[in-house]
């Protein structure tokens, strides 16, 4: 049925325009500002001109979003308040048009292949489900999608349908005369998130940080010619969900910055505005650059994370992590947004090669970033669990044993990481290298690693269970 209801139906006369309504391919929105929040929300706020009569008046509002939450409608008008209002998601099209036509009389119209003579009949519409049933002449025909020259015309348009998304609204205008009205709402169906390409230049220390905001529309609706402002930040809605949320296996380390950052704040969020004005087409992804920073200071590393007394048969590869903060004093200087890093070096003909990425949350000014790109080819970790003793009813004595190994060319540090250490009441008896305990739930060794070489740190732990 899908072909045949797009080829046949026609419309026997234009049904006319409401207040409003405007022609096709042109838009009934005013100066429409639209604000982007991360979280798949959006405030549309659209001003128009309105010529209201005096009383009780029906006005329409086309080219809202087909995903507008109607329970959040805000409409303000001069000298008018609002009695009703209604939002008329149901739109034309061929399907709708043959449901909304059951019970109805169509006229079809059937062309003979041969000779291209016309022949028109009348017919009832008895149901329209998964295919077209008609009474024609006291006699039930189904309309079938044999490729038959055939076409319904309808009358009119049922006033159900709209061509475009449509909020009605019921004003009491205590005058009349032309006036601004502002309607505001939320919805779904728009929202953006930030990518970032960085050039690390291992040699120098630095890396070139490209920052690019990604704006997508699902609404059904275009906004034509919209001051556009972006928020970073979650705001709080009703809809969020307690879903787990597996962790990655590589993530992201943050160090929370305290720097103030010039950037335009609304409350605890950090604002995006977009320069110039823009036309986000609906089923449309657009693309606007927000940064663009030369000569970050940054370096590269490595580290493994070992969960409580995990044993390995085989060494395995330490992540590849590159450091870098987004401080003023570091070169970079802005909050950043949600978003995930693409890192690329130049390999030896000096073209830059993709060498992972990964996902930063929203990140404060001033902040330390460790981010992993990938699992190291060459620098590898054995862990291994030596003993256990049982000291008594409820202490334990365990030793364990890291083998670094590197194959590069030259020396590499990586950050060795024991975790899982909080639940058991864990103590540090003894150890070949010093480690620092940033939080109850783990111990860091920095850990140098000769070229072509290897290293091994041991450590005991006294524990409770």
């Amino acid at each position: 049925m899908r072909t045949l209801l797009v080829g046949f139906i026609a419309l026997a006369t234009p049904a006319p325009l409401l207040a409003q309504d405007v022609l096709p391919g042109a838009s009934a929105q005013g100066d429409v500002s639209v604000t982007i929040y991360n979280n798949d929300v959006a405030l549309v706020q659209d001003v128009r001109s309105l010529n209201l009569a005096e009383g009780r008046v029906r006005q329409s509002f086309p080219d809202v979003s087909a995903q507008i939450q109607p329970e959040t409608v805000s409409l303000t008008v001069p000298d008018a308040s609002v009695v009703e209002q209604n939002f008329d998601y149901d739109l034309l099209s061929p399907s709708s048009l043959m449901e909304k036509a059951v019970g109805e009389t169509i006229m079809l119209v059937r062309t003979n292949p041969a000779t291209g003579a016309e022949t028109r009949e009348r017919a009832r519409v008895l149901a329209v489900n998964g295919g077209v049933v008609l009474e024609i002449d006291g006699h039930v025909e189904v309309l079938r999608d044999d490729g038959l020259p055939v076409r319904a015309v309808f009358d009119r348009v049922p006033e159900s349908l709209r061509a475009r998304p449509t909020l009605s609204v019921t004003l009491a205008s205590a005058r009349s005369g032309p006036r601004p009205a502002t309607l505001s709402y939320l919805s779904s169906g728009l929202g953006w998130s930030a990518d970032y390409v960085a050039l690390f230049d291992d040699k120098s220390g630095k890396i070139d940080v490209q920052g690019w905001v990604t704006l997508r529309n699902t609404s059904g609706t275009t906004f034509a010619n919209a001051r556009t402002l972006l928020v970073a930040g979650d705001v709080g809605s009703t809809g969020d969900g307690n879903q787990y949320m597996p962790q990655p296996r590589r993530i992201t380390r943050i160090q929370p910055g305290t720097e103030g950052s010039d950037r335009e704040q609304l409350g605890d969020f950090y604002l995006y505005p977009l320069a110039q004005r823009t036309t986000i087409a609906d089923k449309q992804t657009k693309q606007v650059s927000f940064l663009d920073a030369k000569g970050v200071t940054a370096s590269s590393g490595y580290r493994f994370e070992n969960a409580w007394r995990g044993t390995a048969n085989e060494a395995r590869s330490a992540q590849s992590v590159l450091r870098f903060a987004n401080s003023g004093a570091g070169g970079l200087g802005d909050a950043l947004p949600a978003g995930i890093v693409r890192v690329y070096i130049r390999d030896a003909r000096g073209q830059p090669q993709f060498t992972g990425e990964n996902r930063i949350e929203h990140t404060p000014q001033g902040s330390s970033i460790a981010l992993p790109t990938g699992d190291a080819f060459d620098v590898k970790v054995q862990p291994t669990a030596v003993s256990r003793t049982r000291l008594g009813d409820s202490r334990w004595r365990t030793q364990m044993r890291y083998r670094l190994t590197n194959a590069r060319s030259r020396a590499a540090t990586v950050e060795l990481v024991q975790s899982g250490l909080a639940w058991a009441d864990t103590r540090v008896v003894e150890e070949s290298r010093a480690s620092e305990r940033r939080d109850a739930g783990s111990a860091v060794w920095q850990v140098p690693v000769p070229a072509n070489g290897e290293a091994v740190i041991t450590a005991t732990f006294d524990t409770r269970y």
